[in-house]
C-alpha cells in the first residue's frame, strides 16, 4: 500500500480523535454537573453520625448558656423571715408514779432498809450473829443498818436509846419497834417496822425460835410485850 493511501486512512481518525477530545472540553461547573463529572459536595460528604451528634449537643449547650445567662424574674414570694423564738418556758409536771425521798410519810431511805431487811427472811437465830449465817436480833438491825453506814449500838437496850421516841399512833414505815420478853421491865428485843395499819404495826424481826421473820403487834405475845417505837431516820 502506498503511502499516499495510509496517510489518507489515518488523517479521518486524527480528525475524529481530535473532535472528540473536544467535546469533553467543560468551562462552568453547572455544565459539569449536568455532564455527571462533578457532584455538589453535600452529595458526597459523607458526615460521621457520633461527630455529628457531638456538634448537635454543642450547639445545645450554647444555646442553653445563652439563654441562663439573661436574668429570669422570678415568680417565688419572698419568704418572710420567721419571727424571734420565745424564751421556752417548762412546766415541770409531777409524776404521779414517782417517790421522792421526805414527800411522803414513806421516805426513800426507811424503804430501802425495809427491803434489804426482807432478803435476811428465813435466815437461822444465831445469838452475836449479824449474817447470813444466823443473827440475833439487833444482830439483824444492825447488819441492815450497816449497809447504809448508819452505825447503832450492838445491843436492843442501847439501842431504845437512840433516835426519837414516837407515839404508837405515828409509827412509820423504818422505825424501831422494842419489847421487853424477859419478863422484866428492861428491853431486850427490837425489830424493824415495816407496815402500820389502823393499830396494827407489823415488823420484821429474828425470833429465837424461828429466826428471821415477820410479826404483828396483834399477837398476843408482842401486844402484851410491846415497850416503845422509835424514829432512827426522818
Amino acid at each position: 500500500m502506498s503511502a499516499k493511501k495510509i496517510l489518507f486512512l489515518i488523517l479521518p481518525m486524527l480528525l475524529l480523535a481530535s473532535t472528540a477530545g473536544y467535546s469533553q472540553i467543560i468551562t462552568t461547573k453547572k455544565e459539569a454537573v449536568k455532564k455527571g463529572v462533578y457532584v455538589k459536595p453535600s452529595e458526597t460528604k459523607k458526615v460521621n453520625p457520633e461527630v455529628e451528634k457531638t456538634l448537635a449537643l454543642v450547639e445545645k449547650s450554647k444555646a442553653d448558656k445563652t439563654v441562663a445567662s439573661k436574668p429570669v424574674a422570678s415568680t417565688e414570694k419572698p419568704k418572710a423571715k420567721p419571727a424571734k423564738s420565745k424564751k421556752a418556758v417548762i412546766v415541770d409536771k409531777e409524776d404521779a408514779d414517782l417517790v421522792v425521798a421526805g414527800s411522803s410519810s414513806e421516805n426513800y431511805l426507811s424503804m430501802q432498809l425495809i427491803n434489804n431487811a426482807m432478803e435476811f427472811l428465813g435466815v437461822r437465830y444465831r445469838g452475836g450473829g449479824t449474817s447470813k449465817a444466823g443473827m440475833d436480833c439487833s444482830g439483824m438491825v444492825t447488819a441492815v443498818f450497816n449497809i447504809f453506814d448508819i452505825k447503832l449500838p450492838r445491843s436492843s437496850h442501847d439501842m431504845a436509846a437512840v433516835g426519837e421516841k414516837v407515839d404508837s399512833s405515828d409509827v412509820k414505815k423504818g422505825d424501831l419497834i422494842f419489847f421487853k420478853t424477859n419478863g422484866r421491865s428492861v428491853i431486850n428485843h427490837v425489830g424493824l417496822v415495816i407496815e402500820k395499819i389502823g393499830d396494827e404495826i407489823k415488823f420484821i424481826h429474828s425470833s429465837t425460835s424461828k429466826g428471821v421473820m415477820v410479826s404483828s403487834t396483834k399477837e398476843s405475845y408482842y401486844h402484851k410485850n410491846f415497850a416503845q417505837v422509835n424514829r432512827v431516820v426522818d
